[in-house]
Formats: C-alpha cells, structure tokens, sequence
C-alpha cells in the first residue's frame, strides 16, 4: 500500500477481516489489531497525496454496496488507491479442515459468529426491507441447497467418466494378462483391488498397472508388452496436463531465437563495460518504444555502475524511472507491465537483494505460464549484479537457492557486460521470464565495443568454450571465469592442457550438451562455483551426471571448488580466502591430474 500511495496506482485493496490469522488474533497479528488504524498515516488529506481508507462491516450487505462503489468511483474518477478494511467477518469452519475453530475461539465469539453469519444477516436485512417474505426464502434456500448438490453430483460424475472408461480398458488387459503370468496370485489381487473401486484418481490407475509390471516382470509375453504400451499411453496423455508450459511452448520461446553474433569494426573500441550495456539499452530503447527501465537508483543517477547513464535525459522518466527501496513491489510493477504488453526491464540493485523478493518471484512469475496452461507469459527481464566484491554483502552468489526457486525463470549468468547485453537482446525478441546476473566487478573493465549494439544475440542454454584444451574440462560463469582464464594458462606451465567452458546460463543448461563432447575428450571434469558448497556446483554435478551421462566418459571423480559455506570475510583477503583463488584452482587441478599420473606430477 506504501507503493500505491507513492505512485498513485488507481486500486482498491481489499482487506478482509475475521479477526484472526489461521488461529491467532489480530491483536497479535497487527498493531492495534486493526490494520485500517495501523495504515491510518497513509490516509490523504486535502492538502497531501496519500491512500484512501475506507472501513465497512462484512456483514452489512447494503454498505458494503455503497462503500465499494465510492471505492470505484474514487480510483477510477480521481486516480487514486483505496484500501477497503472489511471488518467483523465470520470464520464458519477455521482457516482449514485440519484447524476447527471451536480449538483457539471463545464461547462468545462462536456465538457472535453465529448472530453476525453473512447469511443470516443478509436474510435479516431482505425481510427488514420487504424485499421477499419468509416462505419465499425458504423455498430460495431449499432450491439452492438442491442446485448445489445436483452441481456437485454433475462436476463429480463428469471428471469420473473418462478415468472410468480408463479403468474398464486397464480391467480388460488383466484376464489374458493374468493368464500368461501363470495366474499369478499379486495379479489376481490387484484385479480385485480395482474392481472395487468406485471412486476413482488417475493414480489409482497407473499405482495398479505399475505395480502389476512389476509383479509380472519375470514373465515376457505380448499381454505384458499391451499392458506397459497401455502405462505409457496414459502417461503420455496426462502429462500435458500436469506438466507442460513451465517454459514458453510458443513460436516465440527464446530457443527459437537466431542468434546473431557482434560485429565489430576495423578499428575496434576499447571502452569500459558499462559503456556497452548503456549503449545497447539506448540501441533497444530507440527501436522498440514498449521496452521500459526501473528500479532502485536506475533513473536521476542511470545506476550506480553507470549501466543507465543517460538514458532518463533521452527518453523520459516514464520509460527510465527510480523506484523506491522496495524489491517486492519493483517485481510486482514488473509483472503487471509485462502482462499488459509492454517489455519491462526491473532492476533489483544486487543479487543479494533479490532475496527480498523472492517469494514474489517464485509464487507469482515463475509459475504463471504454467498456472495457466501457457495462456499468459509474463516476459519480464530482472536485471541485477552481483558474485565477486569484497564484503559480507554484496558478495554473496545463492545461486543454489535461485535455481531451485526459480524454476520456470530463465537464469543467466553472463561473464561480462557484452554477454550480458546480448542476452538482453534475445530475451527482448522472445516471451520468457529471465532474471540476468551481470558479474558486478566488470564494470570498469574493458571490452572491445561492438558495432551492432542491439541487435546481436545470444543464444540461451548454450555453453561457450573460451579454451580447447586435452587433460580436464574446467566449467564455470560469471566473475570467476577471468580467475579460470588465468588458471589454465598457468596450468599450461605445467603441461596441462585445461579446456575451459562459460556455462553462461544455468537455467536453461547446456541445451547441446556440449560439455560432454569435452568430457569425452578431456575424460576429467572440474566445476569451479563461487557459491556455497552443494550449491549450484550440485545442480551443475546434477545435470551432467544424470541428464547427460558424463559418468562413463570420466578416468577420475568428477570434483567441485566452491566457496566456502559462511559470507566472504571483508577485504581483499576476504575474498582470497572464501572464494575460490586463483591458487585454489590450479593447485586443485593439479592433484587432479596428480592423481592419475603421480609420476609426472610430483606432489606441491
């Protein structure tokens, strides 16, 4: 409500208010257990912009009517936000059915709840008006208690249809089934366990078809063979409809995107990153006018890396704007702009920030498409920074935790700042969420300035090898691929030739599966990873261990260099001893190969 108030958002917010939070009352819940006297400060004035608040008993039918529409009328006549604290309502069952009410309330209160009910109050007022009599709303009552039982019996019977024409097909596979099974007595009981069954889940059908392949597994028969092609079937046809759309399926899901590579000119420019991520945000905002930039610090000063320089003054601070410090409510912006059709770009200022709005980004946007089935994408880009600095904060990399949250988001992880505006420009072309980490220590270092700003692509889920090298495949992202760089080539002193791989996006990862072909070169693998340990280095572990089946491919025990557990300590040295060194990575890499040869690599 503190955002509204300050941008003005023409809402209205409903509060409703039964006193209590599952069993806990407001006394405990908000300050004087009235969240309308504890918003009060927010109310507007004659002279001052603020929310308006408005308070209504739940159970008064006719002002509830009257309260609303002054609520419409406010928000869409005047442009202002309206809260609506819908007071003394009743809790007829508790918050759930594992939760009766009769556990944490008074006598009293049960009684009220029971003199206050909407519907008997509701009834109170129609005949206090004469608006109908007592028979007639018996009779209302009794047809509607009807109405809702022949729904109920109707919405039943019609979701029970098609699993029992399923049952009667899986039925009729277990005679011959059984008999070519040597009348196996667990087939047998399964057969009657489903025959018994008159209310009915897709579960039942495939836990005793499942299970009836696996008592029959010592027999092989055509009868077994329908019955697996029957599982199989099944399965196929109801995973669309538990599974599907987690990730755009349209004509514009970001795998469909052509990449298209920099340019660059004869002479080519040498220039800090930031340059090149402001350039190619003027570049995208000259050619498509729905793009907009916000967040903490993005518009007056264009971020405080200077990746927004500017961009205010030339296009306005309707499409580059700040917001105040409030990442829940940046995303909320966000996702509310993107399902209106514009491309909005949130910035959250730092990676560690986005924990403040996780819950938004894990609930809401990541599963959006796939709540409604692939009928509404959501394609709003967060843009924020982050991995190596020296500090307790900023400094963090939970990119474990985003991994496992952020499912249905798209994660990437560009090693500099012309990686990262690439992916901009693929994102910006497709329908899909992302959240972009930028490497936040790559600001001021420079890059060669390509001549396409806004135009080239790059491709999501694709790894890119920065070194071919024969003895071990060395993957990592972000920041510390400069600190691998220059491992390998200390490494090379060694005679050991390290192939090196910018995984540049974990979610989607290694669409090609390109991080095998160097394993099955290269035979030994090493995951560098500024998180935590067990963080993302064992989603990384994870998909090339079991989706891509690594395991034979490797002469040694596939191995992680991480972070250590705790934040980096302050200061260079900080950083030095909690993240992974340049030291770290040679010396790990070298007992690698120590291990496999110890005669040519003698011990440190």
């Amino acid at each position: 409500m503190n955002a509204a108030g300050v941008l003005q958002i023409p809402l209205v917010m409903s509060v409703w208010d039964d006193g209590y939070g599952i069993s806990v009352g407001n006394e405990q819940q908000t300050t004087k257990a009235s969240i309308s006297e504890a918003l009060a400060g927010l109310q507007r004035t004659a002279n001052e912009k603020g929310v308006e608040i408005l308070r209504v008993n739940g159970w008064d039918y006719a002002a509830l009517n009257a309260t609303y529409e002054k609520a419409e009328q406010l928000a869409r006549e005047e442009h202002i936000p309206v809260l609506i604290h819908v007071d003394e309502l009743t809790q007829p069952l508790g918050h759930s059915s594992s939760g009766s009410h009769q556990r944490y309330k008074s006598k009293e209160r049960l009684e009220w709840e029971e003199d206050f009910d909407c519907n008997r109050k509701m009834r109170e007022w129609l005949l206090e008006k004469n608006i109908a009599t007592i028979q007639e709303l018996e009779e209302l009552e009794q047809a509607c208690k009807s109405e809702a039982k022949e729904a109920r019996k109707t919405a039943w019977q019609s979701y029970q249809a098609p699993i029992k024409a399923k049952q009667k097909e899986l039925l009729d596979l277990f005679p011959a089934l059984i008999k070519s099974c040597a009348n196996a007595p667990g087939l047998q009981i399964l057969q009657s366990s489903l025959k018994q069954k008159t209310e009915l889940t897709y579960k039942d059908l495939l836990h005793h078809s499942r299970k009836a392949l696996r008592i029959s597994a010592a027999y092989s028969s055509p009868e077994r063979n329908q019955l697996k092609q029957w599982v199989t079937a099944l399965q196929a046809d109801l995973k669309p409809k538990m599974s599907s759309h987690l990730y755009s399926e349209s004509n514009y899901q970001l795998k469909n995107i052509t990449p298209v590579d920099p340019t660059y000119p004869d002479e080519v420019e040498k220039v800090d990153g930031r340059i090149i991520i402001r350039d190619n945000f003027k570049a995208l905002f000259e050619k498509n006018d729905k793009v907009v930039l916000f967040g903490e610090d993005v518009g007056k000063i264009g971020d405080v890396n200077q990746g927004a320089e500017g961009l205010q003054e030339l296009f306005g601070a309707t499409r580059v704007f700040d917001t105040g410090i409030r990442e829940a409510t940046i995303i909320g912006q966000g996702i509310g702009m993107a399902l209106r059709g514009l491309r909005p770009i949130a910035e959250i200022q730092y990676l560690d920030y986005v924990l403040y709005c996780l819950h938004t980004l894990s609930d809401d946007l990541a599963s959006y498409l796939y709540r409604t089935v692939g009928q509404q994408a959501v394609p709003l880009i967060i843009r924020t920074r982050g991995h190596r600095l020296e500090g307790i904060w900023h400094s963090g990399s939970p990119m474990g935790g985003l991994l496992h949250l952020l499912r249905g988001v798209n994660l990437l992880v560009p090693r500099n700042l012309t990686q990262a505006a690439g992916f901009y420009n693929t994102l910006l072309e497709g329908d899909e969420p992302a959240l972009v980490v930028e490497s936040l220590n790559g600001y001021r270092l420079k890059e060669d300035k390509p001549s396409n700003l806004g135009d080239f692509r790059l491709p999501v889920g694709q790894v890119e090898v920065l070194r071919e090298g024969e003895d071990i495949t060395l993957v990592s992202y972000g920041s510390t691929l400069r600190l691998v760089e220059a491992a390998a080539q200390e490494l090379a002193q060694y005679d050991i030739d390290a192939e090196v791989i910018d995984i540049q996006s974990l979610l989607p990862f290694d669409l090609g599966h390109d991080i095998k072909k160097s394993i099955a070169k290269t035979n030994r693998l090493l995951v560098i990873d500024e998180d935590v340990p067990g963080g993302a280095s064992a989603y990384i572990l994870q998909q090339l261990l079991e989706e891509q089946d690594v395991f034979p491919l490797l002469d040694s025990a596939p191995s992680t260099l991480t972070a250590q557990a705790h934040r980096p300590a302050y200061g260079s040295d900080g950083d030095y001893f909690s993240k992974p060194s340049l030291d770290d990575i040679v010396e790990k890499v070298y007992a690698v190969l120590r291990e496999a040869d110890p005669n040519r690599f003698p011990a440190l």
